[in-house]
C-alpha cells in the first residue's frame, strides 16, 4: 500500500489552516467536479482523489492521525526505508469491535458514483475506515459492535435526498440518504454490515461553489448591473430546485440581501419544512460608457444635487 499526501493532492502546506484547506478544496472541485467535465475519467479520478483528502483533512481527529503517520512515515523514508518496506500494522483501523477489519472498497463495490465522491482507496480504508465518530467511540463499541463508513454527497443530493448501492457478498443493498442531510448525518443500515450486524454511513456534505449553508438556510451572491440596481427590475438566480426570477427593487445596495422564502434546504426531520435564500446582492459598476450614458448621468449627479 502507498503513502497519499493529502496536503499535496489539495496543493496546500502542512500548515494550512482549516480556512485554507477548504478554500483550496472549493477551488478544486469547481475545476474538477463531473458535472463540468462529463465523460473524462481523469478529471472524475482527481475529484475523488481530492474528495478523498478533504475528507481527512477537514476532520480535526482524522488530520491529527494522518499528521502523526506523516512525521512516522517521513522518519522512515530519512532512515533510509524503501517504498513497499513501511510497517503500516499499527496504523490500521478496525471498522468494528473486536479488532475486525473491513474491506469497504468491496462492500461498496464503487456503487457511490463520480458525483457522490465514492470510492476511498484501500489508504484510506485502512487508515481512517474504522475511525467514525471517536468521541466516546470505544464505550459505544462495547456495547455493541458497529460498523462505520464515511460517504460523501453533494449539496443538490443534500437537497433532493441520495441513493447508494452497497455490495457485500452477494448481498446488494440499496440505501436512501434522506433530503436535508449535513454532514456529520449517520444513516443506519440494520443487518448491512458483512458479521450481519449495523452498518451506519456517516456523511459528509461537499461544499458548493454557488451557495453557503447555515442549517436549513443558502447564502448566495447575485451580480446585478448598476442601472438595475438604480431602476429596480428582474435577474434569474440559481436556487437548488432550479433558476427562479428575482426581482430587484429600485435603489437597491450593493451587498444587500433579499430574502426567497422556503427557497433553503428542506429540514432533516421534516422535508416539507424548508430554509430560506439569502440573495446577496452584487453591484456591477461598468468600467466604461458612452458619451449618451455619461450625459445622463451627469444630469442625474446635477438632479441629486
Amino acid at each position: 500500500m502507498d503513502y497519499k499526501d493529502y496536503y499535496q493532492i489539495l496543493g496546500v502546506a502542512r500548515t494550512a489552516s482549516a480556512d485554507e484547506i477548504r478554500a483550496a478544496y472549493r477551488k478544486l472541485a469547481l475545476k474538477y467536479h463531473p458535472d463540468r467535465n462529463p465523460g473524462d475519467k481523469q478529471a472524475e479520478d482527481k475529484f475523488k482523489e481530492m474528495n478523498e483528502a478533504y475528507q481527512v483533512l477537514s476532520d480535526p481527529q482524522k488530520r491529527a492521525r494522518y499528521d502523526q503517520l506523516g512525521s512516522d512515515y517521513t522518519n522512515y523514508q530519512r532512515g533510509g526505508g524503501q517504498p513497499g518496506g513501511f510497517d503500516w500494522n499499527k496504523w490500521y483501523t478496525s471498522g468494528g469491535a473486536g479488532g475486525q477489519q473491513v474491506n469497504f472498497d468491496d462492500l461498496f463495490g464503487g456503487g457511490a458514483g463520480a458525483s457522490g465522491g465514492g470510492g476511498f482507496s484501500d489508504f484510506f480504508s485502512a487508515i481512517f475506515g474504522g475511525m467514525g465518530g471517536m468521541a466516546g467511540g470505544e464505550a459505544r463499541n462495547r456495547r455493541a459492535p458497529q460498523y462505520e463508513q464515511p460517504v460523501s454527497i453533494s449539496l443538490q443530493e443534500a437537497y433532493a435526498g441520495a441513493a447508494r448501492l452497497l455490495e457485500t457478498g452477494e448481498r446488494r443493498l440499496h440505501v436512501t440518504i434522506p433530503a436535508g442531510a449535513k454532514t456529520g448525518t449517520k444513516v443506519r443500515m440494520a443487518g448491512g454490515a458483512p458479521d450481519g450486524s449495523d452498518l451506519y454511513l456517516k456523511v459528509t456534505v461537499q461544499d458548493d461553489a454557488r451557495f453557503e449553508r447555515d442549517g436549513a438556510d443558502l447564502y448566495a451572491p447575485v451580480s446585478v448591473d448598476v442601472f438595475t440596481a438604480l431602476l429596480g427590475g428582474e435577474v434569474e438566480v440559481p436556487t437548488l430546485g432550479g433558476r427562479v426570477k428575482l426581482t430587484i427593487p429600485a435603489g437597491t445596495q450593493s451587498d444587500q440581501k433579499i430574502r426567497l422564502a422556503g427557497r433553503g434546504m428542506p429540514h432533516l426531520k421534516n422535508p416539507q419544512l424548508k430554509g430560506d435564500l439569502f440573495v446577496q446582492v452584487k453591484v456591477r459598476i461598468p468600467k466604461s460608457l458612452s458619451a449618451e450614458q455619461k450625459s445622463l448621468l451627469q444630469k442625474a449627479r446635477e438632479f441629486e444635487k
